[in-house]
Parts: structure tokens; sequence; C-alpha cells
């Protein structure tokens, strides 16, 4: 009985201020802020602070756990109303894509531009390896890649897999850019989660990637199609590529933090290099999106090699200049 009384008598005493925060708390709920009188604005946090007080003395005393839930709900919703996200979903997503993203592109350029080094020196020892002796091919691409094209296919076999002529060949040339763009999609998630694994093998996927690469121009390249088969891989490749090499720096940058933790903890470390990395994830997402837009419309509307070209590096550059120039304060 005598904590009944308390309750009702600490009620009592409190009940006003708590409804005239609830009220403020639902205009500024539903985004009412126009509405809002000088006098309201000034007492909107003498009244938080108030609902918070009284709840630390309502836990305090043991009062009526009603009354006790009832200010948990309204200092949680308060706290929200006063404190939380204004933006909307569109102006959070404008500063995601208008700041966050080049803006980690650019504070990872030399991660990027390490990620790039292995991709290149793989594809110039693929390249030098089939050179030198066209056996190695099969050692270094994998059956389901190749699908039968090797250094013994004949030069318009392997052209038909390059450009359509409107006949069944079409359908070869789209499974090979498939199987192609899928196995680069692989690449790029391997060669970011790895980077857990201390750094070691986002790298050789790297390098490995770019082995592919080069073993499979060389094979095009024997046959006089080297210049064909860049422009063929350009027109969406350049893109992708681009995607591969961000989820491989963003492993690297996993895994250097996980090295190299510096003055603060590896777990403290990982989290501060983790959002750095997911947004470069977040870019390369988009980037294997669009290039996958692009292959698909591109690879049989375009067939002229210099065309091809033309696309693939007007795309790059656009976004060099997205990376490069977009959200610089």
């Amino acid at each position: 009985m005598d904590q009944d009384l308390r309750s009702y008598q600490f009620r009592k005493e409190r009940e006003a201020s708590w409804r005239e925060l609830e009220t403020l708390v639902e205009k500024l709920e539903r985004r009412r802020t126009s509405r809002f009188s000088f006098e309201e604005l000034n007492r909107l946090p003498h009244l938080y602070r108030a609902t918070l007080s009284g709840l630390s003395v309502a836990r305090a005393i043991s009062l009526d756990k009603g009354i006790v839930r009832y200010l948990e709900s309204l200092s949680a919703r308060a706290y929200m109303a006063l404190y939380g996200s204004r933006q909307t979903f569109a102006q959070a997503l404008s500063r995601l894509l208008g700041h966050q993203v080049p803006d980690a592109v650019r504070r990872s350029a030399f991660v990027i531009l390490l990620a790039t080094l292995f991709m290149a020196l793989g594809a110039i020892a693929g390249y030098w390896l089939v050179l030198s002796d066209p056996e190695q091919y099969f050692a270094i691409v994998p059956e389901g890649l190749a699908q039968g094209r090797t250094p013994y296919t004949d030069a318009e076999t392997l052209r038909a897999t390059i450009y359509s002529d409107g006949s069944d060949d079409a359908a070869s040339l789209t499974a090979f850019a498939s199987t192609l763009f899928t196995h680069n999609a692989i690449v790029g998630i391997f060669a970011f989660a790895l980077g857990f694994a201390a750094t070691a093998p986002t790298i050789l996927l790297m390098f490995y990637n770019g082995l592919l690469l080069g073993a499979m121009f060389r094979v095009f390249a024997m046959h006089g199609l080297g210049f064909d088969f860049f422009a063929w891989l350009s027109i969406h490749g350049t893109t992708e590529l681009f995607a591969i090499i961000l989820c491989g720096a963003g492993g690297i940058i996993i895994g250097n933090a996980i090295i190299f933790p510096g003055r603060h903890t590896r777990f403290e470390n990982l989290a501060i290099a983790g959002k750095r990395a997911g947004l470069l994830i977040i870019a390369a997402i988009i980037m294997l999106f669009a290039a996958g837009l692009i292959e698909g419309i591109g690879r049989q509307t375009v067939q002229v090699a210099e065309l091809r070209l033309l696309i693939g590096f007007g795309a790059l550059a656009l976004w060099l200049i997205y990376f490069m120039r977009v959200g610089r304060e």
C-alpha cells in the first residue's frame, strides 16, 4: 500500500512534464519542427534531462514497473529524436556515394596501386610462361575457364569467341564472357575475405588472376588476335578488373591492420581499417554491377575492336574522374 502511494505521488508530481516531453517528441518524430516555438525548443532538453532523472529515481526506489518501462521508452524516444540521425535515406545514400566512397578510394591509392602491380606482374608472367612453353597454359588456366580455347585451337574458332556473326557462335561467346565474369567476381570476393589471413593469400590471388589473363592473351596473340582479345576484354574488363583490384586492396588493408596494429590493439585497428575496406567493397560491388550491364549490352552489339576500346577506356576514365574528383572538400 505504501509503495502504491509513493508511485501515485511520484507520478502526480512529474506526469505533466512527461506528457509535455512526449508531445514534443511526437512532433520531432513526425518532422514537424517548423511548428516549434522558441519556448518549446528551449524546454526540450530540460524536459529530457528531467525525465532521465525521474527514471533514475524510479529505479532506485523500486517504483511500479509500469512507470519504469514508460520512462525507459520515453527516454529512448527522446534520445533518438534529439540526437539520432536526421538524414533521409536519399541523403545518406548521397553522402555515401558522393563523399565517403570516393574519399576512401583516394585514401587507399597506394594500396590500390600495390594490388594493381601484383596483377600486372602476374599477367606478364603468364604471357611469358606460355610464350616459352605453350604446354604451361594447361597448368595455369582451368579447363572450365578455357572452354576449349588452347594454344592448339585454330584462329577461326578463337575469333568466334570474341566476335559474334549472328550464328550459333553467339552462344559460345556469351558462355565464355559469363564464365570469365563469374570467375573474376569470385576472385574479388576471396581477395577481400582472405585478407584476414595476413594478406598473403590476397596478394597471391591478385597475381594468379593476372597470370590467367596473361596466359589467355598469349593464346590469342599467337594467332594474330591479341589486339582483338584486348579490345573485347576492355569493353567490360576495365571496370571489372578495377573492381577486383579494389577488392584486393580491401583485403590488403585488412591484412595490414592485423599484422601491424600500431598503437591500437589488433581488434581496434581492424575496426578502423574495416570501415575503409568496406567502402572499397561497396565501390567494387557497384562497379561489378556496371560491368555486368556493359558486358551484357556491349558484348554482342559492339563488334568493332576500336569502338570496344573506346567504350572500355571511356568507362575507366569516368571511374577515375569519379574517384579522384567527387567529394573533395
